[in-house]
């Protein structure tokens, strides 16, 4: 897949950056280097190669998903700043 100017123009108003018109073939190119590394990525055969958590071998920790000091509405919304109704109250902050 390659990246024309008028694709990089339509990227960067779907992203809302302003990107001047002289900046736009500088734009196009390094979204063609990026692709260019994903395109190597997906050449690397990962057959048999398991999923890692981190680069030294360790098992994760696990709890059991469980309620354990539920049940506190009151205690949970007294450090609240503003609560209505059982809930925080927050600004409105879209008009």
């Amino acid at each position: 897949m390659s990246i024309d100017v008028d694709t990089a123009r339509r990227v960067a108003k779907l992203a809302r950056i302003r990107v001047e018109d002289e900046a736009l073939p500088a734009l196009a190119e390094e979204f063609n280097a990026v692709l260019g590394l994903i395109e190597q990525l997906s050449e690397v055969d990962v057959e048999g190669v398991e999923p890692m958590t981190s680069v030294t071998p360790q098992r994760l920790k696990r709890r059991i998903d469980a309620v354990t000091d539920g049940d506190q509405p009151e205690k949970v919304l007294s450090n609240a700043p503003d609560a209505r109704e059982g809930f925080f109250a927050v600004p409105n902050v879209v008009e």
